[in-house]
């Protein structure tokens, strides 16, 4: 089964065999920023997930078997019009797109969950209790309403549901409505859990080159939901990349390369640039301590920790060897 949000799409129906999906990919990601582009076909579904600036993750699943990764995206983007797929693209917001791009790689714990066995705010406890990191598929009475719970080590972080409207609103008042929806109607639940990324391979087995590339990656996202939600707020006589280079330089006592004459860290057009020889651990300290501080000064440091919610259930494993608190 391959999961797509629930809200309604910004554009659906669309025929495959027509499309360039490479070219849509690139229209969307500089149309909404994020989101994700899901095929429907008698045989097959899928889904490819990105940001503003890559291709997060994709899924295709046909009636052989299911694929995820690299090998989903480049069948979705060379194959999808040989299997006559309707496309749909769902508007994501920034914070939890990265959340949606770890639901390939989940792995079902409990199916088929029925409401004449088991309530959806008791399933609520017992996970959050058990401390998931994933997420509660809900199909409400005769699957024309539907909803996701996402949660990460036991925390409610957000959810899609069938009647929102595709950007953060009142989670817990959807999960409420849910409740009661299920209540009323009946439903059934699937729980899936996310792997922790580097679930089975330590440190050690790891290539310095490939923890430094996660690092930078994982501090990329990091900046790029400070800088939407930095854009969000429409600070007066504010330049987002003034703001940074300054704090920066304040910091550079601590943290030399982030000294802009070194020229050793760059953040532009969402990406960075590293070529100094500071280690994973001090540059993400750099970095995030940074940005903690200018939310801070900004007075949006509450809204920064909410966007932050699926990041951090994201790279919990990562942030906590590098004994970093976000």
């Amino acid at each position: 089964m391959v999961i797509a949000p629930k809200e309604k799409p910004i554009v659906e129906n669309l025929n495959a065999y027509y499309l360039n999906i490479s070219k849509l990919l690139e229209h969307y990601q500089g149309e909404i920023g994020a989101g994700c582009v899901y095929f429907k076909s008698s045989s097959a579904e899928g889904v490819v997930f990105f940001d503003h600036d890559d291709v997060l993750n994709g899924c295709i699943q046909d009636r052989k078997e299911k694929t995820t990764g690299e090998d989903a995206v480049e069948r979705l983007m060379d194959d999808a019009s040989d299997h006559n797929f309707t496309v749909a693209i769902y508007q994501i917001p920034p914070e939890d797109v990265y959340f949606w791009s770890s639901i390939p790689t989940a792995e079902i714990i409990y199916n088929d969950l029925s409401t004449e066995f088991t309530d959806l705010q008791g399933l609520l406890r017992k996970m959050t209790a058990e401390k998931l990191t994933g997420f509660i598929d809900v199909s409400i009475g005769d699957g024309s309403e539907r909803g996701l719970i996402f949660i990460s080590n036991g925390e409610i972080v957000g959810g899609s549901f069938s009647w929102g409207p595709g950007k953060p609103g009142n989670v817990r008042k959807d999960i409420a409505t849910l409740v009661e929806k299920t209540k009323a109607s009946g439903g059934l639940f699937q729980v899936s859990r996310i792997p922790l990324a580097d679930k089975n391979r330590s440190t050690a087995e790891a290539p310095q080159a490939t923890l430094a590339t996660g690092v930078v990656k994982m501090l990329e996202e990091f900046l790029v939901i400070f800088e939407t939600l930095f854009a969000s707020q429409k600070m007066k006589a504010s330049d987002f990349n003034s703001v940074i280079r300054k704090k920066f330089v304040e910091k550079a006592e601590h943290y030399a390369f982030l000294d802009p004459f070194a020229a050793e860290f760059e953040y532009a057009d969402r990406k960075i640039k590293f070529s100094g020889k500071a280690g994973d651990k001090e540059l993400a300290a750099g970095v995030i301590s940074s940005i903690q501080e200018l939310a801070h000064e900004l007075g949006i440091e509450k809204q920064f920790k909410q966007h932050l919610s699926s990041w951090n259930g994201k790279h919990e494993k990562r942030l906590v060897k590098l004994d970093i608190r976000s």
